[in-house]
């Protein structure tokens, strides 16, 4: 598996992998639009930010992700596995690459994210790659059922 620039042909089927407002909210918060165009999708994905694709033999696309600083940590966001690769290791392998890319890029030592608590199978993820439960250090983001975890980038990264 490699970590990768985002292109064109990955958004367009990262698109496919939201079938359902749903889903698109569980992915990315209440603010991504659905349904989208392709001119909101890529609005609503702030392609500005670092935004990366995880690849798996013959390039297909496995997984997306994103990176940028946020009260001082390399703060992950936009997180997702392709649904036909689920819980086969390849959502570990983004979270510790965005981590080590984000990291170094942005000279900290941390990683946070905000995930929804109802999201069972990446809270679990996330706690197995040593992220905890804190509180936020700002006024949190008005989305019901968000917690914010964070990890140090050693224990993700070695």
């Amino acid at each position: 598996m490699q970590l990768v620039t985002t292109s064109e042909p990955f958004i367009r089927e990262l698109m496919q992998w939201l079938p359902d407002q749903h889903s698109c909210a569980i992915w990315a918060g209440p603010h991504f639009r659905y349904p989208f165009t392709d001119a909101t999708f890529r609005e609503d994905l702030r392609l500005h930010y670092p935004s990366y694709s995880l690849l798996g033999a013959g390039d297909e696309l496995l997984g997306f992700g994103q990176y940028y600083l946020r009260v001082g940590r390399c703060h992950l966001a936009m997180l997702i596995i392709s649904p036909q690769h689920r819980g086969r290791a390849a959502g570990a392998v983004l979270i510790r690459e965005l981590c080590r890319c984000g990291c170094s890029e942005l000279s900290v030592d941390e990683c946070s994210l905000f995930v929804m608590s109802t999201n069972l199978p990446a809270v679990r993820l996330y706690t197995r790659l040593g992220f905890r439960l804190v509180q936020y250090p700002e006024p949190m983001p008005p989305v019901q059922d968000m917690v914010y975890m964070i990890t140090p980038a050693n224990v993700i990264i070695d």
